[in-house]
Formats: structure tokens, C-alpha cells, sequence
């Protein structure tokens, strides 16, 4: 359809868009381009963009987040807008015993529930999870592996519970910690086999092996970070001696 025919065509920019969240091409938090880019992006009016976002909206495709922008799904519950202080009275340790407790069971939900095209969306994620050469990049696709699979378990409370848990990525200290932990265990290939080891029991429909496989490479980082954290607290210990 030319330019001039879909510039004010809300009808046919709301299709787009649907197709859009229809698709893999988002980024892993869901957030959708600006108005502007989608006016470019679909070849229509941003007050037709516009409008059929507001159409998206009152359906509970998308949510938007003040000075934050746009989001694919359904707006979070109320209680996630205090997730910041609720990670913030908490350590790592403690995010990983919650961790134990709730992932295993999120992956056993999704070897019953999974479809076939969120498999492949699995795999592709365990691809870029190793593939990624910088920290930032790893924990971005790590995440979104561990979200997707929370999200084919087709609970929507757990998937909240959840994204309380995974806010904890966007803590800077998380992130340094995971990657020294990462650095100094070389857990790049180990954690690839594992997550290879998941997404394999998901896709055989064998709730059992999928959640002792998310289990044991849960108990892996944990180490991990047990291990780096054990050695800081040593350290610190070593330099009040020489003080």
C-alpha cells in the first residue's frame, strides 16, 4: 500500500503493530521503538500510530510507563512499581534461595505448556547468551531465556513473582558479581550445557528433567557466588589485619 494511502490509516498501523507484537523483533524487555521511529518504521502518520497504541492499550497488549516509554503485555501489577525497595533489602544469596524455589517449577510448567515456536525461541537465546562478549550482553539474553521460559509456564502470578526477582539484573552489583563469579569459576561453557540441558528437557515434555535442570544450574551460580563472595569477605578480613 503506498505512503499516501496509510499515512492517516489508523486501521492499517494498528495491524502493523499487531503483527509487530506478534513477532520475535522486540527488545528482551518488551519496550517498542518511539512513535516516531514506528511512523517510520510502518509508513504512516504518527497521530495514526498514536491512535492505534491507545487501541493497544485499552486492550492489554501494551502499557506505558511514564518517561520511560512504551511496553509490550499487560501493565504490571500496582505492587511492582515498589520492586526498587523490595531489592533493596535484599542480598544475592537471598535472591537465589527464592530463585531455587521458584524456577524449577517454572520450567516443569513449561515442558506441559511450551509451544514449538517458543522452543526455537529457547534455543536462539542459549545461542546468544554464549555468543555474547561483554557482560552487559550476556545478562540481557540470560534474562530473557529464564523470562521466556517463566513466561511458557502460563501462570500469570508466577510470571510476576518472577519479574521481581529478574528486577535484581538492573543492579549494577549483580551484574559485576555474576561476571566475576563467571570469570573466575570459567563457567561460560558449563552454563551453556546447562541451559542447552533445559531448553532439551522442555522441548522432550519432561517436566521432572526440565526442573532438575533448571535446579542444577541454579545450584551452579549459587556456588559461584558463595565462592567470589566467601573470597571477598576474606579479603576484606586480610586488609583490617594490615590496617
Amino acid at each position: 500500500m503506498p505512503m499516501d494511502e496509510t499515512q492517516g490509516n489508523s486501521n492499517y498501523a494498528l495491524e502493523r503493530l499487531r503483527a509487530l507484537l506478534r513477532s520475535d523483533s522486540l527488545d528482551a524487555d518488551g519496550k517498542l521503538p518511539t512513535e516516531r521511529t514506528l511512523s517510520e518504521m510502518l509508513g504512516v502518520g504518527r497521530r495514526a500510530v498514536r491512535r492505534a497504541l491507545e487501541v493497544l492499550e485499552a486492550e492489554g497488549r501494551i502499557w506505558r510507563r511514564q518517561g520511560s516509554g512504551t511496553y509490550a503485555g499487560p501493565r504490571p501489577d500496582g505492587w511492582s512499581d515498589h520492586v526498587g525497595s523490595i531489592v533493596a533489602g535484599t542480598d544475592l544469596m537471598e535472591v537465589m534461595e527464592v530463585r531455587l524455589r521458584i524456577e524449577p517449577q517454572l520450567a516443569q510448567l513449561a515442558a506441559m505448556r511450551a509451544k514449538a515456536a517458543d522452543i526455537e525461541r529457547m534455543y536462539d537465546l542459549v545461542k546468544k547468551i554464549y555468543e555474547s562478549t561483554d557482560a552487559d550482553g550476556r545478562e540481557l539474553w540470560d534474562g530473557a531465556l529464564h523470562r521466556q521460559i517463566a513466561q511458557c509456564a502460563g501462570n500469570g502470578f508466577f510470571l510476576t513473582i518472577f519479574d521481581v526477582i529478574n528486577q535484581v539484573r538492573q543492579d549494577e552489583a549483580w551484574q559485576t558479581i555474576r561476571e566475576r563469579a563467571r570469570s573466575a569459576s570459567r563457567t561460560r561453557p558449563v552454563t551453556f550445557n546447562q541451559h542447552t540441558a533445559i531448553v532439551d528437557a522442555i522441548a522432550a515434555r519432561d517436566p521432572a528433567r526440565a526442573g532438575e535442570a533448571m535446579r542444577q544450574h541454579l545450584l551452579t551460580l549459587q556456588e559461584s557466588l558463595i565462592r567470589i563472595t566467601s573470597l571477598d569477605h576474606s579479603e576484606a578480613e586480610i586488609d583490617k589485619t594490615l590496617a
